[in-house]
């Protein structure tokens, strides 16, 4: 018997927050232990932000709904509904939701999404 060349996801790994944000993996570190890629849902809520990082992946952002405010190396870009974005590794970046909306967006990282590589910043 051949192992299957797909992954049917019905369950994303739901990333606990304290922010309010939902963040649904459906492949990646966390849910499929995918280490080249990853894939999130995610909806953030009215005025959320998040500290300041430089990701050690790339990272595209498409927005489905509302608007994401992404400062990117000291430049401010304003993300809204039917646009990407790529960011490539190695920016100094910080996400946010300003606006009165929710944001509902997908996000893609190759490499996958990794807390040791996000490197954060302390706020």
């Amino acid at each position: 018997m051949s192992e299957k060349k797909y992954i049917l996801q019905n369950k994303p790994f739901v990333v606990p927050t304290t922010d309010g944000k939902l963040i649904e993996e459906h492949f990646g570190l966390a849910s499929t232990q995918t280490q080249t890629f990853s894939v999130a849902y995610m909806v953030a809520p009215p005025n959320w932000s998040e500290p300041h990082q430089t990701p050690e992946f790339d990272e595209v952002t498409i927005v489905l709904r509302g608007r994401k405010q992404i400062e990117i190396d000291g430049e401010t870009v304003v993300l809204a509904a039917g646009q990407t974005l790529l960011i490539k590794g190695g920016a100094r970046i910080r996400y946010s939701n300003p606006f009165e909306e929710e944001c509902e967006y997908w996000s893609v990282c190759v490499p996958a999404f990794d807390m040791n590589t996000v490197n954060r910043e302390e706020e």
